[in-house]
């Protein structure tokens, strides 16, 4: 199937008929039955059947209108992209995507070092989930993003930052005193204890529940939440125990809570990414200096 198949092809069954799909791509009704008759002459099968005034879509239709459709997101990025190439970005102007975790403690600390040199630079800053900053950073749409774990993209460059690594956040009295003497727990040791569990699609959610099957360990897990400061809200309040990044335990209320080192250790390294193609900016590479600058000085 031509580009133009592919168009009239999706316009027909999101409109259901020749005179929706001409209205929708702006055509004549001649031109989209010509070029339907052309796509099925091609194909060598019927796309569509007439029934009551409509197009019915015929069974190797339904089977590549997923396909069609995944193709017009990826058209729809290039746009995305050619308009954000078209557009340029000013000198003065920086772009910053980071998971909500480092956006409380690090992210402050990063813009006011940075803004001693660089007063002048207007920052934009977007908290997303580390898919959507990969996404967003190799269709060029920010300057610099900051996330955990290792990423392997094409498009993307990345620095190494830091190496942080979870923790566990007790409410107070929860945890007997040896333990808390002692400034360490093991997995073994929250056996039995009402721990809050972290989204399984989440890169250190999905450490911890790796870290729980090598140490052969159960954890019950009473409350899931989505976000490390979530997690770390609850344990404030006394309705569970966080396993959480050095990073947002730097806002741990050390009246309401204590702080252990885990063990075994979990990494969560904090890594910087920029899109490969486009060499960073004096004021990207100023950021990533600060940011790292950030985490010395927190974690």
């Amino acid at each position: 199937m031509r580009l133009r198949h592919i168009e009239v092809f999706n316009a027909v069954m999101l409109t259901g008929s020749v005179s929706g799909a001409a209205r929708l791509i702006n055509v004549t009704q001649p031109a989209v039955s010509r070029i339907l008759q052309h796509a099925e002459l091609q194909l060598g099968f019927t796309l569509f059947q007439r029934s009551k005034g409509r197009l019915m879509p015929t069974a190797e239709a339904l089977t590549l209108h997923p396909h069609i459709e995944r193709l017009f997101s990826q058209l729809d990025e290039v746009q995305r992209l050619a308009v954000t190439l078209k557009a340029g970005n000013s000198a003065k102007e920086l772009r910053v995507l980071t998971v909500l975790a480092l956006s409380y403690e690090i992210l402050p600390r990063a813009i006011k070092l940075f803004r001693v040199k660089h007063a002048d630079v207007t920052i934009t800053v977007q908290a997303l989930h580390s898919p959507q900053i990969v996404s967003a950073l190799a269709l060029q749409e920010a300057d610099v993003g900051f996330l955990f774990s290792q990423v392997t993209h094409s498009a993307l460059a990345q620095e190494h930052l830091s190496d942080g690594h979870m923790v566990c956040v007790v409410p107070k009295g929860m945890l007997p005193s040896r333990l808390i003497k002692r400034g360490s727990v093991s997995l073994a040791e929250l056996s039995g204890q009402p721990v809050i569990g972290l989204d399984v699609m989440d890169p250190v959610g999905r450490s911890l529940n790796q870290a729980c099957r090598e140490a052969e360990v159960g954890l019950q897990f009473d409350i899931t939440v989505q976000t490390y400061h979530s997690a770390l809200a609850l344990a404030h309040h006394g309705l569970g125990i966080a396993l959480i990044d050095t990073c947002t335990a730097a806002s741990a209320d050390r009246t309401r809570v204590d702080v252990l080192t885990l063990d075994p250790l979990i990494p969560v390294p904090v890594k910087a990414l920029w899109p490969a193609g486009k060499p960073g900016s004096v004021a990207v590479r100023a950021f990533v200096r600060c940011f790292h600058q950030a985490l010395a000085q927190t974690v």
